[in-house]
This record gives structure tokens, sequence and C-alpha cells, in this order.
């Protein structure tokens, strides 16, 4: 394996550079961080140098072992593969699609459509579209974390789908998202935020989060 240290190239407030960085907070792997501000400059992951890192000019992406890697889910089934310790995958075969499919339901229903590329081309209707989005996929989530939740989304251990949750909630109050009608969501979300690695991976306290939003 490799010696040299990984470096995550991240924003603050990015929900995917989140799920990432608790990942690596659990796993207890140190990092170098490279901040990407994907407002300022008009955008620096539009810039020529960061592109060379990720060609679709999205954070995160981890230099890693030698290779380079984005897409946050994939990001962490390496690291999974990799540092199974603790794992972020149940054992169960169940429980283990169980925590796949609430993460893609957070990764492929619920992020992307109201993600910074979409919102910008929604102009005025940007709020009321991502309040809906988030809306209707929270919905279906409270209904199936119903079913698989014990303490945390998955049964009582931290799991890929822990990971995706919060950024997830963290983005659905940011657009002041009623979550009165998801109590499952709500009260496994304080319970995670309860936890040293989603503590330090906290958008509020990032290297590059602005003075005005720090914790």
């Amino acid at each position: 394996m490799a010696s040299e240290k990984p470096i995550l190239y991240s924003y603050f407030r990015s929900s995917c550079s989140w799920r990432v960085r608790i990942a690596l907070a659990l796993k207890g792997i140190s990092y170098d961080l490279v901040p990407v501000n994907l407002l300022k400059d008009g955008g620096q992951q539009f810039s020529a140098e960061f592109k060379a890192v990720n060609p679709m000019q999205q954070v995160p992406a981890l230099k890693i072992d030698g290779i380079i890697l984005s897409q946050s889910l994939a990001i962490i089934h390496y690291l999974e593969d990799t540092r199974p310790d603790p794992r972020l995958l149940p054992q169960d075969p169940k429980k283990r699609a169980q925590a796949r499919m609430v993460a893609d339901h957070v990764v492929s229903g619920i992020q992307p459509l109201q993600n910074l590329s979409i919102l910008k081309q929604m102009g005025e209707k940007k709020l009321e579209w991502a309040q809906n989005c988030i809306a209707s996929g929270f919905q279906a989530l409270e209904q199936i974390l119903q079913r698989t939740a014990g303490h945390y989304c998955v049964g009582d251990e931290v799991s890929v789908a822990d990971l995706c949750l919060v950024p997830q909630v963290f983005n659905a109050e940011r657009y002041n998202v009623d979550m009165g009608p998801y109590p499952t969501i709500t009260r496994i979300n304080k319970a995670l935020l309860e936890l040293e690695a989603f503590k330090v991976s906290h958008p509020s306290r990032q290297p590059d989060t602005p003075a005005e939003l720090r914790a």
C-alpha cells in the first residue's frame, strides 16, 4: 500500500464530499485536504487543473494508493475494500442490500436533483424546486427506514446509508424543508450527529468553511 498521505479534494458544503469525510473519519484515515470552491472564480471545479484530477469537474475526488477516485460511493466502497475496519457494509446480505438501497435512494434519487448545477438552471424557482425534490424523496425514505432502521438507518451499526443520510438532511434544513413528516429520518440524523466522525467532518468545521459559518 502506498505510504503517501491521501489527498481529498472537497468543498465544505458539498454533501458528496461530506459522505467521504465521514468515511475517512470513521476509518481513522488521516488525509490532506485541498479545498475546491464551487462558487468562487466562477467555480474552481471548472479549472483546467481540477479537470485533470476529475474530468466530471465535481467534488469529491480522492488521491489514494497511487490512484485518483471520484464519485463518493465508489470512494467509500474502495475504502471499505482496502480498509475494512470498522465496516460500513453490514455482513448480513439482506442488511447489506438495504444499506446500499438507502444510500442509492439519496445518491441517485434525491441529491442530484437539487445539486448546485441544477439549481443554477432553475432561477427564481430554485428554492421551491429543491424543497419538492427533497420532500418527495424523504416521503419514500421515511417509509423505507421505518422497516430497516434500528438505532441507525439499517439496524444498530453505522453503514454507508447513514453516511448519505446526514448530509442530505443538512441540505433539507438549508432549503427550509419541513422535517415534521419525517420522524424516523429526524431521529436517526440526531443520533448520528452525536458521533465524533460526523462532528469532525461537518461542514461547519472544515478548513475552507467561511468564518461566519464556523461552529
